[in-house]
């Protein structure tokens, strides 16, 4: 689970079916989730005297509190749309627009930067375990050393210039 978060490309949930347990915990450690909208979602182990003990990790840094914690102790199931205003995931889409909706969630994410993704993700994780004030701290060093990385300069100078963006030194 934790490798997830270590990993310098984003990772999409792709959900279809029912993700219980250590399945709903996958969902909430991915970096970002799509579903078919009769997709469902349950920390169900309570059900049978157990509480999804490694799913509550996970949960509770994804979907807000109250919610993550009631998940866990009535053992309900619940549908996508639900999960979506939980913030479990994403988007819920129909099921036959799945893949395509996350081929075009993955390809927005493929038109940028390789290493502006890998250290944002980076920074986004990292900042999550700090204290406010330490979070800014690291966040104000990132963008310092962002904005002088040769990518930023590029993508402020087409901006200026109205043009698209070469980033294709990135992609070797």
């Amino acid at each position: 689970m934790m490798r997830i978060q270590s990993l310098p490309q984003p990772v999409i949930a792709r959900v279809h079916g029912i993700a219980t347990a250590a399945g709903c915990q996958l969902v909430a450690m991915c970096d970002l989730g799509v579903a078919a909208a009769d997709a469902r979602f349950a920390v169900s182990g309570v059900n049978v005297g157990l509480f999804c003990a490694t799913p509550s990790v996970a949960l509770a840094r994804n979907v807000g509190r109250k919610a993550a914690f009631e998940m866990l102790v009535t053992g309900e199931t619940i549908d996508a749309a639900a999960a979506v205003q939980r913030g479990l995931i994403n988007r819920s889409v129909p099921a036959d627009a799945l893949d395509r909706e996350i081929d075009k969630l993955a390809a927005a994410i493929a038109a940028k930067p390789r290493s502006v993704i890998a250290a944002g993700k980076d920074l986004f994780y990292r900042q999550l375990e700090l204290g406010i004030a330490s979070a800014y701290q690291l966040a104000g060093q990132a963008m310092a050393c962002n904005m002088i990385d040769d990518i930023a300069q590029e993508g402020v100078s087409a901006f200026i210039e109205k043009r698209a963006p070469n980033w294709v030194a990135d992609r070797a």
